[in-house]
């Protein structure tokens, strides 16, 4: 049974971090925290968190990508505390011609195959990774197919046996949907075959 709850523990670690690390930006958005953490920073506050806070848990690592924008990428790093359940958003701005960060597997080991989706969809690289190689694409393939600039269609590619050569087996996309006023079922093209 938790001994506080995990908004009061959320908030006591948000002020013990900032209290720390003063000059990171701070958001609070509908109870949810979020800290702004520059790449120089990244490892030095994240192991604080862990080792003072009791963020024990990284529970995700994710990107996005704003393209047109400038930084370009952001990583976002989702820690928790498993005893409270409190969580905590720490946000990286990457610009487009430096997308790389520190590995965070030395806090969290947990770090290792996140990193690795990151690096294998969205092209991040983490200085100091053990292993930072594809996970979800073949080792040779040349393109980040979450970046915004990747086709929706994919690519053709000259490796047969090893990946579609035409376009994607729903016709052009991943979730190509017809407008109006069916089902979504009715509207899904695999949903026809």
């Amino acid at each position: 049974m938790p001994t506080k709850s995990h908004t009061d523990a959320a908030r006591e670690a948000c002020d013990k971090i900032h209290a720390r690390f003063p000059q990171l930006a701070l958001r609070d958005f509908r109870g949810d925290t979020t800290f702004t953490v520059p790449r120089e920073q990244l490892v030095e506050v994240m192991r604080y968190a862990k080792e003072a806070c009791g963020f024990d848990m990284l529970l995700c690592v994710s990107a996005v990508d704003h393209m047109g924008e400038e930084p370009r990428y952001e990583v976002d790093y989702t820690i928790t505390q498993a005893e409270t359940g409190a969580n905590l958003l720490v946000r990286t701005p990457l610009e487009e011609n430096d997308a790389t960060l520190p590995s965070l597997v030395g806090v969290w080991r947990s770090a290792n195959w996140l990193e690795r989706e990151q690096y294998d969809l969205m092209g991040i690289h983490f200085e100091g990774h053990p292993d930072l190689r594809r996970i979800m694409m073949w080792e040779d393939y040349p393109f980040h197919p979450l970046r915004k600039d990747f086709p929706v269609a994919g690519v053709p590619t000259e490796t047969p046996g090893i990946a579609f050569t035409e376009k994607a087996p729903t016709g052009g996309a991943p979730f190509v949907t017809a407008p109006g006023g069916k089902t979504a079922a009715e509207r899904e093209p695999r949903s026809r075959n």
